[in-house]
């Protein structure tokens, strides 16, 4: 399936709830992993703002590509940030959208607290 690179460099993204594991079957409660690493898969929603534009994305990441800390508010980077259109028929219902992935979330609030060198 198409994966399409998202630019973040002029958006500002913050944290709209703190990260989560994915769950991959609502009825066991397994948790998703990623296929190629076994790392279990996070589900973060940031709010993303650019071109006068603001819409909480659901980004999925490994847990391992979580740095700093995420609470709420907290404005962060997403490296490797894609964006996957998907599609789905369940009970005759089709249902379609866009599925988020980063390779990390790294917290910009560290980074601004730290002082900076003469």
């Amino acid at each position: 399936m198409r994966q399409i690179p998202v630019d973040t460099s002029t958006a500002t993204v913050m944290v709209a709830q703190a990260p989560e594991p994915k769950v991959k079957d609502r009825r066991t409660g397994e948790v998703a992993t990623d296929a190629e690493t076994g790392a279990t898969l996070m589900t973060v929603n940031v709010m993303f703002a650019a071109n006068g534009e603001v819409e909480i994305l659901n980004v999925t990441v490994p847990e391992t590509g979580i740095s700093g800390e995420l609470a709420m508010g907290t404005q962060v980077a997403l490296t490797g940030l894609i964006a996957r259109p998907w599609e789905n028929e369940f009970n005759g219902q089709k249902r379609h959208g866009i599925a988020f992935r980063a390779i990390a979330v790294t917290s910009l609030a560290a980074a601004a607290s730290k002082p900076k060198a003469a």
